[in-house]
Parts: structure tokens; C-alpha cells; sequence
């Protein structure tokens, strides 16, 4: 992940205190200034460049020289003519600093644009993150991406708990008589070793070939992200009286305010029981002892559509809804 292959340009902006640093190569790089804002995982050097991707890599900073910081970002990969962001994970799309100016944005998105045109890219496919990460970003970005011309090709609810609310006084009553169900018959929550990936992920893999569905990850690749990121990537369990997994997850912590849910399963041997209700349980109390502010139940969407069961769900543990949004150009 050299340096040295990558190539650079600086565009300045119609205000010239902004300028567009552009680097591209078999790797994305780092800003050169400092980022004015907290990067989301998904969006680090670090991460992208660990998504499987045999083509050019483009990195394009929105850098505010009179401030001295990086203003935004924005991460994409090519395929043929089309430059995907994200290539590989829950979403890409544009980061922004709080305060970001409408026509400063526009123009960032006008020049980013010519650069991927100039590259013979011809499309472009935005998967953004959820409005609850960042709602006044979210609702500029998402302004200034329909007067560009892009269009909401995807409009998928996403669920979140805010995690300064009690757990238990959000659930809908049928959730919490499971909670004390699970409770009385010896259902305990765990943080468990990493040690332990291989027999979670079979544990995993047969949860979900019970749903008809399919992990999205190799093992070999989430054993990576454990050892590249171990501040960010947990394995947390339920346990039955016996100490059987009775559901497990991975959780990774998208940055300081978020906690996002991203693999959560249990047989339907427990159905029953609902253990996946004292597993959020569990994932709330991390997170709000961890200082964060949200934790994040993803969408409820298959590759068949909505899947209507499963955003009940959500909603009986509380879940908020936000908007997750997919753009295309």
C-alpha cells in the first residue's frame, strides 16, 4: 500500500480557500490535512483498502486551507465505467464536516464528478449511511446530490436504539416477556474471545442456511477485521443455562457515537425464546456504558424486498426509523 504509486492533483474550488485533492492508485490514501470531523469507520484508508478490488481506487478532499482541515470525503472504486462507493461495505457515500456550505458542496460533488468523467466513468452508485449518523449532513448531502442529478434509485428504512433511552421501557410488551423468559430459565448475555470466530461463524452460517440466507463474509475475512481493527470489531453472544450459544452477533463500532449490529442470528430452536431480544439487550448496555449514542439495527431489507417479519421486530424493540439511501448517476 505504497504511497509513491498513487497520483495526485489539487483542484481549487470558485472560493479559493477550498480546493479538491484528488489521489488515485491500487490503494486509497490518507488526507494529507487533518480530517475536521470523525471518520466512520467504513470510510478509513485502512478499511476500504481491505475490501477486496483489483481496479483503480479514487480519494477525493474537500481541503478548507484557510482552516487547515479536510472538509469532506469521499471514497470510490472502479468497475468498468462505473465508480461503486462503497465497493464493499454497509455504505460509502460523502462525509461531511458540520457547517459544510450548500455551494461549496455542489461544486466539491460538480468536480469530483468531472474527474470520474475524465476517467471514462460513466455511472456512479452511491450507497449512503443512515440519516440517524448524521441527520443535518445527511439532509444537505441528499439536497445536493438531487440538484447534481442523481437519483434515489433505493429508499430502504433503517432501525436504530438511542441508547439514552432505558432498553426496557422502549420494548413492546410481547419482547419483554420474552426478556423475562430468557432470564428465568438461566439466558445470560457474554462479550466473547475472538478466539472463538470459527465455531461463531459455523454457528452463524447455520442460523441463517435455516432463513435460506447466506453469511456475507468469508471466515478468513472476518478474522481480519478482527485482528486489523480489535477496537472496533466485537463478538457477543447469548448462553443458554447449559452455556450453549443460544444467538450471537458481530457488532462493529462505526466511530464514537455508533454501535452498529451487523450480524445477529439464533436458531429456531429458540424461537420460543426471542434470545436475540436479551442480545440487543446486552449490546445496549455496551454501548451506552462505551459513551456512544445510537445502536444500529440495520434495515430490514432481502435481496427478495422488504422482509416485513423482521422490521416488526425491530420496531417492538423500540427501533427508530431513518432513511437509508441509495443514489445512482
Amino acid at each position: 500500500m505504497s504511497v509513491s504509486s498513487a497520483s495526485f492533483c489539487l483542484l481549487p474550488l470558485t472560493d479559493t480557500r477550498y480546493a479538491v485533492r484528488v489521489q488515485a492508485g491500487p490503494w486509497h490514501e490518507a488526507a494529507v490535512l487533518p480530517l475536521a470531523f470523525e471518520s466512520f469507520l467504513y470510510l478509513r484508508p485502512g478499511q476500504l483498502n481491505r475490501q477486496p478490488h483489483d481496479g483503480e481506487r479514487l480519494s477525493f478532499y474537500l481541503e478548507d486551507h484557510a482552516a487547515g482541515l479536510t472538509v469532506a470525503q469521499f471514497h470510490v472504486s472502479r468497475a468498468a465505467d462505473t465508480a461503486h462507493s462503497p465497493w464493499q461495505a454497509p455504505f460509502g457515500s460523502v462525509q461531511l464536516a458540520a457547517g459544510m456550505r450548500a455551494d461549496v458542496l455542489l461544486e466539491f460533488l460538480r468536480l469530483t464528478e468531472a474527474q470520474l468523467l475524465a476517467r471514462g466513468l460513466r455511472h456512479i452508485h452511491i450507497r449512503s449511511y443512515p440519516f440517524a449518523y448524521d441527520p443535518a449532513g445527511s439532509a444537505l448531502l441528499t439536497d445536493a446530490l438531487r440538484q447534481s442529478g442523481y437519483q434515489v434509485t433505493r429508499a430502504e428504512l433503517n432501525n436504530h436504539l438511542p441508547l439514552a433511552a432505558d432498553f426496557a421501557a422502549r420494548l413492546h410488551p410481547s419482547e419483554r416477556r420474552r426478556l423475562h423468559k430468557c432470564r428465568r430459565h438461566g439466558l445470560h448475555f457474554e462479550q466473547e474471545p475472538p478466539y472463538l470466530l470459527p465455531l461463531a461463524y459455523e454457528f452463524l452460517a447455520r442460523c441463517r442456511q435455516e432463513k435460506g440466507q447466506q453469511l456475507s463474509l468469508e471466515l478468513a475475512r472476518l478474522q481480519e477485521l478482527f485482528r486489523q481493527f480489535p477496537r472496533e470489531y466485537f463478538l457477543f453472544s447469548v448462553r443458554d443455562a447449559a452455556g450453549e450459544w443460544a444467538a450471537l452477533t458481530v457488532a462493529i463500532q462505526v466511530n464514537s457515537e455508533v454501535l452498529y449490529n451487523f450480524y445477529p442470528a439464533s436458531p429456531l430452536a429458540y424461537n420460543a425464546f426471542s434470545p436475540v431480544v436479551m442480545l440487543n439487550e446486552g449490546l445496549h448496555a455496551f454501548g451506552r456504558a462505551s459513551g456512544l449514542r445510537l445502536l444500529d439495527l440495520g434495515t430490514s431489507t432481502l435481496p427478495t424486498g422488504l422482509n416485513q417479519s423482521l422490521l416488526q421486530f425491530k420496531r417492538h424493540l423500540g427501533g427508530v426509523p431513518s432513511l437509508k439511501l441509495t443514489f445512482d448517476k
